[in-house]
């Protein structure tokens, strides 16, 4: 997680994109947590790659790990050189049963992870593929060969950003291998060729499905995101009891963090509103208001607004007669 998160700005601006917020968690806490549910045993260690944070995230970080019982631990990327780069800078946690994950992405599945198995990479069935990375299967299920963002169709199984190794040592040595010999794709070093040779020595590696694959990468695609993560945890209890809500419809699933302040407004369905924040004579739906924020006088949709930041509208004045359509 040690990009600038450019396409997220200006959310990015101050904290790095996966600790925007989802359903009321940041985006890495519920990746952590739907990993570790998957894995079906403990999770000894989570190790985060990351830019110059600051230490208050990094803290964060470490919270985040400790929630799942596990050691956390910071390694840095300072400079961009690719995948399988980033990966080696957490060299000295490379051991045992790995899983690897990159964190704008978030995912659903109904399965428990297999560690007897080599390596799984998991995939999703896409209606276009060409701006992915994909895998190719033989007739027995198992992984062939990775196509990078293919022009022509040879696969609709599109790599999600997360894996399994079962042995982190090995993984090490052949991404190893590529930076000692220079070994680049379009100028960084990426973990796509270390699996290939890897593969090409013997090592089987097959699909690991999931029933939803749930993109973080740009502020549209994290609204649907929050919109759908809701959805799946509609039957948890998504209202802070701090929370003060005066005269006001909630449409669920909505989430409301502790000490939000909803007076006079409509609020969901698809909506986050994190803690301290404040809601006044609005109308909001499928969006993300994080933390110590005011909305006042305003209609959103499909909209996120940062922590402390203050978006007020201008209220009408409407006398509107009955049939009549207005669209501003």
């Amino acid at each position: 997680m040690a990009g600038m998160g450019k396409r997220m700005r200006p959310h990015t601006l101050t904290v790095p994109k996966p600790l925007v917020p989802i359903a009321g968690k940041p985006i890495v806490q519920r990746l952590v947590e739907d990993i570790a549910k998957v894995c079906g045993e403990k999770v000894e260690e989570v190790a985060f790659i990351i830019g110059n944070f600051g230490k208050e995230v990094e803290a964060k970080l470490i919270d985040i790990a400790a929630s799942v019982g596990a050691k956390g631990t910071i390694y840095y990327q300072n400079e961009a050189l690719g995948t399988a780069h980033a990966i080696d800078c957490a060299k000295d946690s490379l051991k045992g049963n790995l899983v690897v994950a990159f964190a704008d992405t978030l995912f659903k599945a109904d399965f428990k992870l297999d560690t007897s198995k080599e390596g799984i990479i998991w995939v999703q069935k896409v209606e276009d593929p060409r701006p992915f990375g994909v895998v190719k299967l033989n007739d027995k299920g198992e992984i062939t060969d990775f196509v990078e963002k293919p022009e022509h169709f040879v696969s609709d199984l599109a790599i999600i950003g997360i894996y399994y190794f079962k042995d982190g040592e090995y993984l090490k040595k052949e991404i190893q291998y590529l930076l000692d010999n220079n070994i680049k794709d379009k100028g960084e070093f990426q973990l796509t060729n270390a699996l290939e040779n890897m593969k090409n020595k013997g090592t089987k590696f097959e699909p690991g499905k999931v029933t939803d694959w749930l993109d973080c990468g740009n502020k549209n695609s994290t609204v649907d995101t929050n919109v759908r993560y809701l959805e799946y945890i509609k039957d948890e209890k998504l209202v802070s009891a701090s929370a003060k809500i005066v005269n006001s419809i909630i449409i669920q699933p909505t989430y409301i963090g502790d000490d939000a302040f909803i007076e006079n407004s409509i609020v969901g369905p698809g909506v986050s509103i994190g803690k301290g924040s404040k809601v006044k004579h609005s109308v909001v739906k499928r969006a993300i208001i994080q933390d110590n924020a005011n909305v006042i006088n305003a209609n959103l949709d499909n909209s996120m607004l940062g922590n402390h930041a203050t978006f007020e509208g201008r209220p009408s004045d409407l006398s509107v007669g009955d049939f009549n359509v207005i669209i501003q």
